[in-house]
C-alpha cells in the first residue's frame, strides 16, 4: 500500500464483528499487511474510562447528550494516540465501531440532531475518516437472540435497536462509496468473503 488504510466495522451487536475482525486481520498478515486492531469506544486508557461509564448499567439515567459527548471524546483520544500515528506509519487500522456508530444511535436511534452529531464528531476525528465501512446487518430480534443484553446500550428497547438498525442502512445510502451492507445472517465464511472482495478491490487500486 501507498499509505494506511482505516477500515470500520459497524452494525448492532452480535452482528459478528468481532469474528470478521480476526479474519480480516488474518488475511491481512498473511499478505505481509501491517496491521493493527482497535475498538470503540475505548482503545486507550482514558478511552476504556469512557467506555466503563458509557457501557455500565449503573448509569441508566445518562442522557443521549451525554452519550454523545463522551463517544464523542473518546474517539478523539483514539484518533490522537492510536488510528492517525498507525496511517501515517502505513498500517492498516481495523477500527470495531467509529463515527457512523454515533450516527447510528445517538442520532438515528436517539433523537439527536443529526447535523450536530456530525459536527462534533467531525471536530473529534479531524479529517481521520474511514476508507471503508462495513456494516454487518441483522434485525434486532435476531441481534438479541445472539448476544442477550448486559451493558447500558444493549438493555435500550427493541425500537430503539430498530431506529439504530435504519440509521445505519440510510448511512449507507449517503455515503454508498465507503459504506457497504454486509447480510451477517449467513456463515461467517460468506460474510468474509463479501468483505474481502471489496478489500481486495480497495487495496487494488491504491497500488
Amino acid at each position: 500500500m501507498k499509505k494506511g488504510l482505516f477500515i470500520t466495522l459497524e452494525g448492532l451487536d452480535g452482528a459478528g464483528k468481532t469474528t470478521q475482525i480476526a479474519l480480516i486481520e488474518e488475511k491481512a498478515r498473511q499478505l505481509g499487511l501491517d496491521a493493527i486492531v482497535t475498538k470503540e469506544p475505548g482503545g486507550t486508557p482514558v478511552g476504556d474510562a469512557i467506555r466503563m461509564l458509557l457501557l455500565d448499567p449503573c448509569y441508566s439515567e445518562m442522557t443521549v447528550l451525554t452519550e454523545a459527548l463522551l463517544y464523542a471524546a473518546s474517539r478523539a483520544q483514539l484518533v490522537h494516540d492510536v488510528i492517525r500515528p498507525a496511517l501515517q506509519q502505513n498500517k492498516l487500522v481495523i477500527c470495531d465501531r467509529f463515527l457512523d456508530s454515533s450516527l447510528a444511535y445517538q442520532a438515528a436511534g436517539g433523537g439527536l440532531d443529526y447535523d450536530f452529531v456530525w459536527q462534533i464528531n467531525r471536530q473529534a476525528v479531524d479529517g481521520c475518516l474511514p476508507d471503508l465501512t462495513f456494516v454487518l446487518d441483522l434485525s434486532p430480534e435476531e441481534s438479541r437472540a445472539r448476544q442477550p443484553a448486559r451493558d447500558r446500550m444493549e438493555q435500550k428497547t427493541l425500537a430503539f435497536h430498530r431506529r439504530v438498525r435504519e440509521g445505519f442502512l440510510a448511512l449507507a445510502e449517503k455515503f454508498p462509496h465507503r459504506v457497504h451492507i454486509i447480510d451477517a445472517c449467513r456463515s461467517p465464511e460468506e460474510v468474509f468473503s463479501e468483505i474481502w472482495e471489496y478489500m481486495s478491490r480497495h487495496l487494488a487500486a491504491r497500488r
